[in-house]
């Protein structure tokens, strides 16, 4: 348990450094809208900015490994204080780790700072030290269960490893393969959480009794999602069949929804922090699903059915996420500032716009992509104008963390 010495020695720390969701949220939101806006004008043509990989490896690098792997970093390194009862990153420990996640993102967007081989192995460097602090809690506790997310970070290294490496050895990697194997590890990560929280959230918040967990369909749900992945990371050794890969697809968002209609989804309508973080999850679900009929279908493209699954769920559950998890940890009420409703709808018409718009009407592909990129920023910057003093400020209730 936490010491008093401990409890004093936090409120010396100023706020930003005293959890790991503060830094991390924060600027792993202003990050995003930093970067989808340098995205739409890079693709527009506007700039002529040169990052590493060009621009659109780093546009797929960094939706991934630097905006979501921040988002993680600050939920688990949270998360590990509640379950281990164990002090949390804090101060200048915490400010290295996170000055170590902003040196990738400047550097990669200025490859020529330090050098490119430079560059990656700082970028390289930023997950395993997220699973080094993690793991030392754990098993000083002998908690084994959240292990599972240790070797998990380490795989999304493997994964970032075979981006850079695509960069080096184009004809022997593929970068495509290696994002879409980074987004599945996200997918894998958000699918296991919510297992774990989603039921826990939507009955406190709806003052209705908890839906149990059937571990059987948590193993078929996480399970399909980690063979999808397995073979994405595999590409450069083993050849990937479209047809299985679109039938385990369909298989693993199936029962991804068949879990969250047992969460009862449709309670959760008047909630805002509930009915987004539900949105998500069926996005997520419906994200999967299209992308297994496109793997079969060759009339439905692929490269436009990803973006339901990475800005409808996994955007969309990140949003939800670090909206409730914000609040619960700055000692706030969990009631949402209005204006996140605002943020959560943009979000989920951005998926849409941005999933459908160009299949329906390919010559208006620059609008759709323009008007998503947009949604995005919007939501983001509503979260960070208003979630950002709450971030940078003390608790409400005065105590520590």
């Amino acid at each position: 348990m936490m010491q008093i010495t401990d409890l004093e020695q936090k409120q010396k720390t100023a706020p930003l450094w005293q959890l790991g969701f503060r830094a991390f949220f924060l600027g792993g939101a202003v990050f995003s809208v930093i970067t989808l806006l340098l995205w739409l004008l890079l693709y527009r043509g506007v700039i002529n900015i040169q990052p590493l990989g060009g621009g659109y490896w780093w546009h797929i690098h960094e939706v991934i490994f630097g905006f979501g792997c921040a988002i993680i970093a600050g939920f688990l390194l949270t998360a590990v204080q509640t379950w281990t009862g164990q002090p949390g990153l804090q101060g200048k420990k915490l400010s290295a780790l996170f000055s170590l996640w902003l040196l990738a993102r400047i550097a990669l967007i200025f490859p020529d700072l330090l050098g490119a081989t430079l560059t990656t192995l700082i970028d390289l460097a930023f997950l395993p030290a997220v699973a080094l602090v993690l793991a030392k809690p754990i098993l000083a506790v002998k908690q084994y269960r959240n292990l599972f997310f240790v070797p998990l970070l380490l795989i999304l290294t493997l994964a970032n490893t075979q981006m850079h490496a695509s960069i080096y050895y184009q004809n022997a990697i593929s970068a495509q393969y290696s994002g879409y194997a980074g987004v599945m590890l996200m997918t894998l990560l958000i699918s296991v959480m919510a297992g774990r929280v989603v039921p826990m959230f939507t009955a406190n918040g709806t003052k209705t009794a908890k839906v149990l967990a059937l571990p059987w369909l948590d193993k078929i749900t996480n399970g399909s999602i980690a063979l999808i992945t397995t073979l994405l990371l595999l590409h450069p050794v083993i050849s990937i069949n479209n047809v299985y890969i679109g039938i385990v697809f369909i298989f693993a968002g199936t029962f991804q929804a068949i879990r969250w209609l047992r969460w009862r989804p449709w309670i959760t309508f008047t909630v805002p922090l509930l009915w987004s973080l539900h949105l998500g999850i069926k996005a997520l679900a419906f994200g999967l699903i299209l992308l297994g009929l496109s793997y079969l279908f060759p009339e439905i493209p692929t490269n436009h059915s990803w973006h339901l699954l990475t800005i409808g769920g996994i955007g969309g559950i990140i949003l939800a996420m670090i909206s409730r998890v914000s609040l619960g940890h700055t000692g706030r009420a969990l009631q949402a500032p209005k204006l996140m409703s605002l943020a959560f709808s943009a979000l989920v018409i951005a998926s849409i716009l941005r999933s459908f718009g160009p299949w329906l009407m390919p010559e208006k592909t620059l609008l759709f992509i323009d008007i998503s990129g947009l949604l995005w920023i919007v939501s983001f910057a509503i979260f960070v104008i208003f979630y950002g003093p709450m971030l940078l400020r003390p608790r409400a209730d005065g105590r520590p963390g």
